[in-house]
């Protein structure tokens, strides 16, 4: 069954991450995941597939900045000129969590989900994501609407469309 990479986003979580797990046996990839706002969506909607663990290396969930640095390496600095919710730390993030995990293909998610934290520059529902591996990552910066289960959820699913599409068009 194919599906355009626009109508991806209408599947539920257990379609895309089944595709997911096609597209990595198929392409030989290993997957990792890095997450602040979603705790561990992601790496939960992945290993609800069976089998899973034949493509899944790690999640990490790192909600603090002193465990995006302890954890995935993330540069303090990086952390202090950008903050955690910015297209430099996310790209540090998955390339973190790749070279760490030894995973041939990862994404990165830290966003504002709210309720409260939000500020002009970052609201609540902006989220950054970054696909990508130990050597390279590419960014995306959204603004999810709704409550903060809302952007949770709609974050997950963006972060597994991403890796299905990467590896589509591998």
């Amino acid at each position: 069954m194919s599906h355009s990479p626009a109508s991806l986003a209408n599947l539920d979580l257990v379609t895309l991450a089944e595709r997911l797990g096609r597209q990595c046996r198929r392409r030989g990839a290993t997957l990792t995941t890095a997450e602040s706002c979603t705790g561990g969506g992601v790496a939960s909607a992945i290993t609800a597939v069976a089998g899973s663990s034949d493509y899944f290396e790690t999640g990490y969930v790192t909600y603090s900045n002193a465990a995006k640095t302890r954890l995935l390496g993330v540069p303090e600095a990086l952390l202090e000129a950008h903050g955690a919710v910015s297209r430099e730390v996310v790209e540090a993030m998955v390339r973190g969590a790749c070279g760490e995990s030894g995973a041939t293909l990862g994404v990165a998610i830290s966003g504002v989900a709210g309720p409260g934290g939000g500020s002009p520059e970052k609201p609540v529902g902006m989220v950054w994501l970054a696909w990508g591996g130990a050597e390279a990552a590419e960014a995306a910066c959204h603004h999810f609407p709704g409550d903060r289960r809302a952007v949770r959820e709609q974050a997950v699913r963006e972060a597994l469309v991403g890796l299905v599409r990467r590896l589509e068009q591998a």
